[in-house]
């Protein structure tokens, strides 16, 4: 396999950038800093959809579509916003083979179109909480692209929503944070992530408290997987989102927003790839088990397709490989790339004594058994596969993360792995130090590792870290 990837220890982001291409998950599009997702990686991200969206639906938000197109003038009302973004914008000043009255912007994000349309919708507390998502492409303009991290173009979903009180927003931005993010993440993507508070400096743009989610990827660098904003009161002040109170009087809204995107493909990736290529956990795999005929024989491919069959029924996503022209070696090879958590090769001289193989991809482990018993062993491997993966992770974070005293510790620290450190111990200068080596405060949470409500309270610590 060496022929085919670069190892990581060697080179991890050449690694990375082979696995992209060996495993086809995408490609580099035609204007610097898009990409194509082929649709090995498309069928992926397609999981990780399916299983966000239903949590999403469960905290009781509805899915909405909002243009791409957003007038400049909107997101001039919100100072702080428009001043954050506007390294990144896309401006669109002609179409139609005219030049445009008022130039539009190719939305970065939505919180200053949807505000718009809040403000329309919203007029008594019955209409509260107004709580919507939407799936959907934007473009921010990077200027150092690497596909699926940073992408001039990206997929994400995108929440939004507007509250009676400053109390309830916080609620329902924790309510996805943890129920909807973390969930997800360590559940689906087995990726163990430190949730906590960003510092003011680290703040998303117009918002009034921003909290993420960061998993330390396989060379040690931290991946910020996904934000839940409490944006206050600053865009209802901005887009006049106000309503009638229960005692007749005129209220502003507070509005929160959270995000997630195609990062997280990016983030399984490096979490949990190894030297032959991807390692998918077997609950966000599109294709769980691969039913794979070695070479043509008597009854070989009839019994791969009712062992096929039989797993399906069991609730396995399972595909059948019975490409007998093309070398087997050449196929087990491409299914450890695109790493389907099971194999099941089915071939004359196995079956000759009622055995199939069973090939394990995050451990790479090959077992004999017998064919009776391959559903049962199949499913009891992608368990066995997908909270191994989980362990595996955690295991690594903790050997990484080193427990610091100072801010020059913590630098020192971050060229292998994350520090933790009291944030009393680093406050802005040290944040501002830390900052002036490429190094990052990427949150900061309380001693038991519960999100805090201020960066102000005593006893926070704080993560430090080199970050994607």
């Amino acid at each position: 396999m060496a022929r085919v990837l670069t190892p990581r220890a060697e080179d991890f982001p050449r690694w990375y950038q082979d696995v992209i291409a060996k495993a086809e998950l995408a490609d580099n599009g035609p204007v610097r800093g898009t990409m194509v997702i082929r649709p090995t990686g498309y069928a992926i991200w397609e999981r990780m959809v399916d299983e966000m969206d239903a949590r999403i639906k469960a905290a009781g938000s509805q899915n909405a579509y909002f243009p791409l197109f957003i007038p400049e003038s909107y997101l001039r009302r919100e100072a702080e916003h428009v001043e954050g973004f506007s390294p990144e914008l896309a401006v669109v000043t002609h179409g139609g083979g005219k030049q445009l009255s008022e130039p539009v912007v190719v939305r970065p994000t939505s919180e200053t179109v949807i505000g718009e349309f809040m403000a329309k919708w919203v007029s008594s507390y019955r209409d509260l909480p107004l709580l919507l998502n939407q799936w959907a492409n934007v473009v921010r303009w990077e200027l150092r692209p690497r596909v699926f991290l940073r992408t001039s173009e990206f997929l994400w979903q995108e929440g939004h929503t507007a509250h009676a009180t400053e109390a309830d927003a916080r609620a329902y931005a924790r309510r996805i944070l943890h129920d909807v993010y973390e969930d997800f993440m360590v559940n689906i993507l087995a990726i163990p992530v430190v949730v906590g508070r960003k510092t003011a400096r680290e703040r998303f743009a117009g918002a009034t408290n921003t909290y993420t989610l960061e998993g330390m990827m396989g060379d040690g660098k931290a991946l910020q997987m996904g934000t839940s904003h409490e944006l206050g009161q600053n865009f209802a002040k901005a887009f006049q989102i106000e309503y009638s109170s229960r005692e007749g009087g005129r209220e502003l809204a507070w509005t929160t927003s959270w995000g997630s995107s195609t990062r997280m493909l990016g983030g399984m990736i490096m979490c949990h790839g190894d030297d032959n290529g991807l390692r998918v956990p077997p609950q966000a795999a599109a294709v769980q088990a691969v039913v794979t005929v070695v070479k043509d024989g008597d009854q070989v491919l009839a019994t791969a397709n009712k062992l096929r069959d039989a797993l399906s029924d069991a609730g396995v996503r399972v595909i059948l490989d019975d490409r007998v022209d093309t070398p087997f070696g050449r196929r087990a090879v491409d299914a450890e790339l695109k790493g389907y958590p099971v194999r099941v090769e089915v071939g004359p001289r196995d079956l000759g004594q009622g055995n199939v193989t069973l090939v394990t991809r995050y451990n790479g482990t090959k077992t004999p058994l017998p064919l009776d018993q391959a559903v049962d062993a199949v499913t009891a491997a992608l368990h066995t596969a997908q909270e191994s993966l989980l362990t595996e992770a955690r295991t690594r974070r903790e050997e990484n993360t080193a427990e610091v005293s100072t801010v020059d510790e913590a630098i020192e620290a971050s060229g292998a792995g994350w520090a933790r450190l009291p944030w009393s111990a680093v406050g802005v200068e040290g944040e501002n130090k830390a900052n002036q080596q490429g190094v990052t405060v990427r949150c900061l949470t309380r001693e038991d590792g519960t999100v805090p409500d201020s960066e102000d309270e005593p006893g926070l610590v704080a993560y430090l870290a080199r970050a994607y």
